[in-house]
């Protein structure tokens, strides 16, 4: 499974894979993984993820359209 959002929210940014892997303490090759869907995204930096972008877990996931996170 591919994650385009986590990609996307990335660029968007003008972040580099690494300055991204830096903030969840993996490897760049990690990372690559994660975006590519070469490597399972475990819970624990799904939710990183979430919180380094500021929007939900079900958004990275693609289950929602709305980028808001929850409260």
């Amino acid at each position: 499974m591919t994650f385009p959002r986590i990609r996307h929210l990335r660029e968007d940014r003008d972040w580099s894979q690494q300055q991204v892997a830096d903030q969840l303490l993996v490897n760049r090759r990690t990372y690559s993984g994660y975006e590519l869907g070469t490597r399972t995204l475990p819970p624990e930096i799904l939710i990183k993820l979430a919180l380094l972008y500021h929007t939900s877990v079900d958004y990275l996931l693609g289950l929602t359209d709305d980028p808001t996170p929850y409260r």
